[in-house]
């Protein structure tokens, strides 16, 4: 089981990661623009109201949509989307349901998805082991 303070943790190994201000998410920095790479869900409790952080699930970007779809796939009890992000490469993930190693090679493949090529190709970050979960 996983939670804010691993997260924190393994995001924050990560070169030209920053943690953003003003709420819990993790952007790496390229060339003075951060791009995001995991961040609390911002989720819709009540229709036509704002949306409210649930600190229990995190947004973490893929490298594509086919790649969302087969985490989505792969385990819904961790992985799941909403309508907001379709159409965009990002999966939402119940930390409560996910390791601690899967989660870090998550965050790994989120950061090599946004960083520069010349900060992946410096092997500052060693490259993602496959990860152990399950086929369905």
């Amino acid at each position: 089981m996983a939670d804010q303070e691993i997260v924190r943790k393994i995001c924050l190994s990560l070169p030209a990661t920053v943690e953003t201000e003003n709420h819990f998410g993790f952007s790496v920095n390229v060339r003075g623009k951060f791009k995001g790479i995991a961040w609390t869900w911002l989720e819709r409790v009540h229709p036509k109201k704002g949306r409210v952080p649930n600190p229990a699930v995190l947004a973490i970007r893929v490298r594509d949509l086919e790649e969302k779809d087969m985490f989505l796939a792969s385990d819904p009890e961790k992985f799941f989307t909403e309508p907001h992000y379709a159409g965009f490469p990002a999966i939402l993930v119940r930390l409560a349901a996910i390791e601690e190693d899967e989660l870090r090679y998550l965050l790994t493949n989120a950061w090599r998805c946004m960083a520069p090529p010349e900060l992946i190709l410096s092997g500052a970050v060693p490259a993602a082991p496959v990860s152990r979960r399950r086929k369905r």
